[in-house]
């Protein structure tokens, strides 16, 4: 058994997100933890500056795990720092310096293990591709591997920015029996501890397996 999981599209913090109400709910806390990781190397900090402002809205506080390299990943006193988090988002535009920074870290593994016991996972544009596996190479929209939080699903984050072309390539190049969601942004999936998955926020999220359309209530993770 695990916590919720939320995987967003993008656009995160801004007008249309209220699914993160639902999720300050479902962790129980009015503390955030966001992991701008994914935009490293592009000013990260307007990522946290907005993150404070939407969630100081939202009746919460933001906490900053400072994880930009692979060196902040493997320390301890980092990993430590995030034990017990109930509420932990991970954002960011880079889901390949995402995955080389938390693959296999004490730092992810914390993460980890406080929502398998109960907290709140959410990942947001990079963040959401990442936690999955197989996840989505963006620069191309073939597939890679992912953290692995859930499994045998991948997501299109940002997917109202894709060309249709580029959508149907990426559902071609699916492995077999790999459910694959395009989630537009200020739109979420949420998978909630029994399992279930439901989409939230202001846009409407498109599912395939095999290269046919389905339904989230069709998802086998």
């Amino acid at each position: 058994m695990s916590g919720w999981l939320a995987l967003v599209g993008g656009g995160e913090w801004t007008d249309g997100c209220t699914f993160d109400r639902t999720l300050l709910d479902a962790a129980g806390t009015d503390e955030v933890v966001v992991l701008p990781t994914g935009s490293a190397y592009e000013n990260p900090h307007l990522l946290v500056e907005r993150a404070t402002a939407w969630f100081e809205s939202l009746g919460a506080s933001v906490r900053v795990g400072e994880i930009y390299t692979r060196a902040d990943a493997m320390l301890e006193a980092n990993a430590v720092a995030l034990r017990g988090a109930r509420f932990v988002y991970l954002a960011g535009a880079s889901p390949m310096h995402l995955r080389s920074v938390l693959k296999d870290s004490p730092v992810y593994d914390e993460i980890e293990a406080s929502w398998r016991a109960g907290g709140v996972l959410a990942g947001t544009n990079a963040g959401a591709d990442v936690l999955c596996d197989p996840m989505v190479d963006s620069r191309g929209g073939a597939f890679t591997v992912g953290l692995g939080a859930v499994s045998n699903l991948a997501v299109i984050p940002r997917a109202n920015t894709w060309s249709p072309e580029k959508v149907h390539r990426t559902v071609e190049l699916a492995p077999g029996g790999i459910d694959l969601v395009a989630v537009p942004e200020r739109t979420a999936i949420i998978r909630t501890p029994d399992g279930t998955w439901r989409q939230e926020g202001t846009g409407t999220v498109a599912v395939y397996r095999d290269g046919r359309p389905t339904t989230l209530a069709d998802l086998s993770s």
